[in-house]
């Protein structure tokens, strides 16, 4: 009996099947994807409700659409300056639960066959952009429809949208927002509906002003859809998040932080437990991703102190830097006081990489430190915390640039700040956090037990998927 764990099983059995007659059909890039990225097959999965041959197809007409389109290719270099400055479609906000918002301005599509090609690449784009960025985190579709009439409907171009979220972004989408559809386009937004299918025909969210906000709120609306927001779009560059320095960056701490540090610092070292006498001499160096589980399992052992900063579970393993956690940062209500995060860095390269950390709400946020260096193969506690009487939000994002610096060079004040001057853009890699707002204390610790080794507990999705499996390989046999 063939024993499968593990959901790449799954995606070597897809692939001895299909490359053979079929490579020159796909990008080589998708398949390494495909057989890397853990979380691109679940999401595959999920999309077809494990239905094996139903995935298999998605997978397979998804990825001859992405070598058709390029989409691994797709720039702002190669695609026409002015579908940018458009300002059609662009990312830009949040929804209520935290999901970026991928706006389409209809007022502004006009109806050209000979663009239709370049303007279904733009949105490809920016779905890859993101997808790529937030590693698949779901978005909301806004269609602002104000101002619009029969001059403006493009059911090919709609229809292409439609299929981008349900044959080839899998798990891509939470919602469409429809904003202000005139009656005049009834007819055509049925035919929509018959080609969204009954699972996405749910997501459709059709408002106005006085039901827009139920869904996002007034600080990412602007002021036509009964919103705050000043955004203005303009190109350049191109739209994202506006990260900021955030406060007191590497400045003075006051007595009451400080006091809160060094007992941050001195738990964590106790915490560690290391008998290894060079560990103990300088434990916050020599901390390391693999040994933060153990730390972990202590820790839930005693009571968890909301002004202690809560430790990282997970890690998103990059090319300079492996940072924990990988995903979100989880902080409390007001009422349950949590108001600290922990971000562990550990430097991979066998060279010094300097570091920023930058926030959507930098009023919002200390950051300590947030413009520093790590030595090569050691780790860096950043301590992330909540400012005066401000709760943190879905919406906020947390932003980590790094680049590694060349062998001799200086890690002071002004060496920084000349280094990330004259720093190529391609030589940055850039990670993003978002934040996670916890009702309770209680479902954390739950977590910390779970994770206690970095052993994933077996959910009943991870059982289900072996078995759709194994069926799978059943049938290759």
């Amino acid at each position: 009996m063939l024993k499968i764990n593990s959901k790449l099983k799954w995606i070597f059995f897809f692939l001895v099947s299909s490359a053979s007659n079929k490579s020159d059909k796909y990008d080589t890039r998708d398949v390494e994807r495909l057989q890397q990225d853990d979380k691109w097959v679940e999401n595959y999965l999920i999309w077809r409700h494990d239905v094996v041959d139903d995935t298999l197809k998605m997978i397979d007409e998804s990825f001859q659409w992405r070598k058709e389109y390029t989409v691994n290719d797709l720039t702002e270099s190669v695609l026409p300056k002015w579908l940018f400055e458009s300002g059609a479609i662009f990312l830009h906000g949040y929804d209520k639960e935290g999901y970026k918002l991928f706006w389409f301005r209809v007022k502004l599509h006009v109806r050209d066959a000979k663009q239709q090609l370049e303007k279904k690449k733009l949105v490809a784009f920016w779905l890859e952009h993101y997808a790529k960025r937030d590693h698949g985190k779901p978005l909301t579709v806004v269609f602002d429809m104000s101002e619009t009439g029969i001059s403006h409907i493009d059911l090919d171009f709609v229809r292409f949208i439609v299929n981008c979220f349900t044959d080839y972004y899998p798990n891509f989408l939470t919602k469409i927002v429809i904003f202000e559809m005139p009656w005049i386009m009834n007819a055509a937004f049925k035919i929509v509906k018959g080609w969204l299918g009954p699972d996405a025909i749910s997501m459709l969210k059709f408002t106005n002003k006085n039901e827009v906000q139920d869904y996002i709120s007034g600080e990412y609306l602007p002021p036509h859809m009964g919103g705050t927001d000043s955004f203005k779009y303009s190109y350049p560059p191109l739209v994202d998040d506006d990260f900021q320095t955030p406060l007191c960056e590497n400045g003075p701490i006051t007595s009451e932080d400080e006091h809160e540090s060094k007992e941050e610092i001195d738990a964590d070292t106790k915490e560690a437990g290391d008998p290894n006498e060079e560990q103990n001499l300088n434990p916050k160096k020599m901390n390391s991703v693999e040994q933060i589980p153990k730390s972990e399992e202590q820790t839930d052992k005693t009571d968890f102190k909301p002004k202690n900063a809560k430790k990282a579970l997970t890690t998103f393993k990059g090319p300079l830097l492996h940072i924990s956690p990988a995903e979100e940062l989880y902080f409390g209500s007001k009422e349950t006081g949590e108001r600290k995060c922990l971000i562990v860095l550990t430097n991979v390269t066998k060279n010094i990489v300097a570091f920023k950390v930058r926030t959507t709400a930098p009023e919002k946020y200390r950051v300590k430190p947030s413009n520093s260096s790590c030595e090569p193969g050691a780790s860096l506690d950043i301590i992330v915390s909540l400012h005066g009487g401000f709760a943190a939000s879905l919406q906020d994002r947390f932003l980590i640039m790094a680049a590694e610096m060349d062998q001799g060079s200086g890690a002071g004040v002004s060496e920084l700040t000349q280094f990330w001057k004259e720093v190529p853009r391609t030589k940055v890699m850039e990670h993003r956090l978002r934040c996670h707002v916890l009702e309770s204390s209680k479902p954390s610790t739950l977590t910390l037990k779970e994770n206690a080794f970095n052993i994933p507990a077996k959910t009943n999705e991870d059982l289900h998927i072996q078995v759709v499996m194994y069926s799978f390989v059943l049938k290759l046999w």
